[in-house]
């Protein structure tokens, strides 16, 4: 679950919470399970409204972290991090991984509840302002056709 803020007037977004769930088989350290999990939500975080990775003619326009952004501390909300134990028996001890596992959800969670907020489907990574502020627009014009048609 995803709790975002979203200015209208620049399409920037905020990530105010977020509470995540993972089964973890079983944790056998659970502070780093929680770690693990918010390292996973901070991942979805950057990979949902920050990092966009720029090609041209198969090179890469931004290689350095001042032109391809990810998240600061800054960036990072509230993170509620849950886990079920349900033990895995091909796994070390009965745990699963977990890593990275845990970013998709936050991603999608993200896209989501922005369509949600402004009524924006953002369909290609990451939701930038601009690509906000293009579906607000897009909104906008389709709401005063049809209203004028409407006539």
């Amino acid at each position: 679950m995803a709790e975002v803020e979203v200015d209208t007037e620049t399409g920037i977004v905020r990530v105010l919470k977020v509470v995540a769930v993972h089964d973890v088989g079983k944790a056998l350290n659970q502070t780093q399970v929680e770690g693990q999990i918010a390292g996973g939500v901070t991942q979805g975080i950057g990979h949902a409204l920050l990092e966009d990775l720029e090609l041209h003619e198969g090179r890469i326009k931004n290689p350095a972290l001042s032109s391809y952004l990810i998240p600061t501390a800054l960036d990072v909300p509230d993170i509620e991090a849950f886990f079920v134990e349900d033990p895995e028996c091909t796994g070390p001890f009965g745990a699963k991984g977990l890593g990275e596992r845990a970013m998709l959800p936050t991603v999608a969670a993200i896209i989501n509840v922005i369509d949600d907020a402004v009524g924006v489907r953002i369909t290609s990574l990451p939701a930038t302002p601009e690509k906000i502020l293009e579906g607000l627009a897009e909104k906008k014009e389709v709401t005063s056709t049809n209203s004028e048609g409407r006539r």
